[in-house]
């Protein structure tokens, strides 16, 4: 999963921008992955939903159910 992580960080972001400095790229990263990663992009893992989402719903009423389906989706091959 980490891996998978940072291939989307350097494909989305990293290469896609000109850093000056490091100041620049620490925001560019940080919000790359609190509004892209976290509450735009789909992740199969999580039943096409991104990650905020998916823990605004296991938050929910249906919790249990929620982490069974989760744990069904990681078990998948």
């Amino acid at each position: 999963m980490m891996e998978s992580f940072f291939k989307t960080l350097k494909y989305e972001e990293v290469n896609l921008c000109e850093y000056e400095t490091i100041v620049d790229v620490r925001m560019g990263v940080s919000r790359f992955i609190e509004k892209v990663y976290n509450q735009k992009r789909l992740h199969s893992a999580l039943g096409l939903r991104p990650p905020d989402e998916y823990e605004e719903i296991l938050r929910g009423e249906n919790r249990e159910e929620h982490r069974r389906e989760l744990l069904t989706l990681c078990v998948q091959p």
